[in-house]
């Protein structure tokens, strides 16, 4: 049992569902990101997925992709994305999963990346860009590490295709609800719910559903047909929004609760 598996199974027993919280790592600087990523346990996130910033995040909305932009221009990298989430886990247990794409990973080198990254607590990897096929290199060095191989499934993955991914992956299963980049949204595609609802029945993995959650309204929307919502553009905004300043935790704080507070 992973401590993603602990979550979701403790999640069940309490009659939940999950809260995952995206952040860019190094947005607006270290410590501030930090900082902001302690606010999002603080605030009830159940597991954190950790975005290690690329120059050409082509799955990602201008909210997400200006935060790459910003991180990378104030030095950050996998190496210090990874010494984030170390300092990280010295105060707080929840997962982090690593949410990325295949470039950097494949520059760090595959066999170091999953070695630092559970060395340094990581409990899962996700990347965007590397189609099934293609993840024979860096999907059984997650394994090898004790990690989870986080799949994705889109509106137009077969069937097939889904229970091919579920089968090489662990943890939970990532729907995007949308096809197209991630990025705030009013409301849900109405095709949605019925389409999750019928993959639950045929997956052996919880399924997370994320792209264009953004308030708590559309979380507890989710929850009626999903084991967790994803919710990353709307605080990656925030973080936008107050920068460095001390009020920044504190709104992504109350903003985590206040999603949270829809899934109990």
């Amino acid at each position: 049992m992973s401590r993603i598996d602990d979550t979701f199974a403790a999640l069940k027993r309490r009659g939940e569902k999950g809260l995952v919280v995206y952040l860019t790592a190094g947005d607006p600087g270290y410590k501030a990101s930090l900082s902001y990523l302690r606010a999002a346990a603080e605030g009830g996130a159940d597991i954190l997925e950790v975005g290690v910033p690329f120059s050409d995040p082509m799955a990602d909305g201008p909210t997400i992709e200006a935060a790459s932009r910003r991180a990378i221009d104030r030095g950050m990298n996998t190496g210090r994305a990874l010494a984030m989430v170390r300092e990280f886990r010295k105060d707080h247990a929840l997962p982090v999963v690593l949410f990325g794409y295949y470039n950097p990973f494949f520059r760090y080198g595959a066999s170091r990346f999953c070695k630092d990254a559970k060395s340094a607590g990581a409990d899962g990897v996700l990347v965007v860009d590397l189609p099934l096929e293609e993840s024979k290199e860096l999907a059984p060095a997650v394994r090898k590490a004790g990690m989870d191989w986080i799949p994705l499934a889109s509106p137009t993955s077969s069937p097939e295709r889904i229970r091919r991914a579920v089968d090489s992956g662990s943890g939970f299963l990532y729907l995007i609800s949308v096809t197209g980049i991630t990025g705030t949204r009013k409301s849900l595609p109405p095709e949605v719910a019925a389409w999750a609802r019928s993959v639950k029945e045929n997956v052996s993995l919880p399924v997370a559903v994320g792209f264009g959650i953004s308030t708590p309204s559309m979380a507890r929307e989710v929850s009626r047909f999903a084991d967790a919502a994803v919710v990353g553009s709307a605080c990656v905004k925030i973080v936008e929004t107050h920068g460095a300043s001390r009020t920044g935790p504190d709104a992504l704080r109350r903003f985590v609760r206040s999603l949270k507070k829809e899934l109990r």
